[in-house]
């Protein structure tokens, strides 16, 4: 088995930071670049003050792209929309541990269907949260900003945590499990974040940004990496 410390970093675009007017195009530079997924923020106005969009949105990005999905849903009753997300053609659903009562059997349905499970926690809430159901994860994500809005700064003690959910992934037999981290992923913050433990990046005004091509924006992501995790 491949080491979680030399795999690969798989980065994920977030369309929240695309232009909408041209999704389609965004989409296909991003593939055309070399992007590994291509991640959906799901807010609803409650978990999040934002709304963003629902299951039709990941359908439409299915028939854009050839590229896995992932739907981040920041949601509340988060089991009321898993069978549309996996019926629309995603490939991972994560839901936040702060978000329902039952994380346990929601990673159990979404495993069921053959789709990727992952848990992800806000800053303020203990990794000790998650542990219970570490083992049935394909990814433990760490916010390391706070959910609801693209842009923002990357929260220096995330390190700490994402140290933390490689640990716990690790002592409970997941060595193949993702630690993925999403906000305020950028060349500045990119190599520390891998350094602690990270695999799997979720990036947005660092990839759709009106300063650089997706090309140059996804070029200038993996230069910054360790040499060994480029990919």
């Amino acid at each position: 088995m491949t080491s979680s410390k030399s795999r690969p970093v798989q980065i994920a675009p977030s369309i929240l930071s695309a232009d909408w007017t041209r999704l389609d195009e965004q989409i296909s530079d991003a593939e055309q670049a070399g992007a590994d997924w291509i991640t959906l923020d799901v807010m609803d106005g409650n978990f999040v003050p934002p709304i963003t969009f629902g299951a039709q949105m990941a359908a439409a990005v299915r028939s854009l792209t050839e590229l896995p999905i992932e739907a981040h849903l920041m949601v509340e009753h988060p089991e009321d929309h898993i069978e549309d997300f996996i019926n629309a053609g995603v490939n991972c659903l994560t839901i936040h541990i702060e978000s329902t009562r039952h994380p346990h059997r929601l990673l159990q349905q979404i495993s069921e269907r053959s789709v990727e499970a992952g848990i992800t926690l806000n800053p303020g809430t203990p990794l000790s949260e998650i542990e219970a159901v570490a083992p049935i994860c394909d990814r433990i994500q760490i916010m390391s900003v706070n959910p609801g809005w693209g842009g923002q700064q990357f929260i220096p003690q995330s390190l700490s945590r994402i140290r933390q959910a490689r640990t716990m992934l690790d002592a409970c037999g997941r060595e193949d499990a993702d630690v993925a981290v999403d906000g305020g992923v950028n060349e500045s913050t990119i190599a520390s974040i891998v350094e602690a433990g990270a695999n799997w990046l979720v990036a947005g005004s660092a990839v759709y940004n009106k300063r650089e091509s997706v090309a140059d924006a996804l070029a200038r992501l993996r230069r910054a990496l360790p040499d060994a995790r480029r990919g």
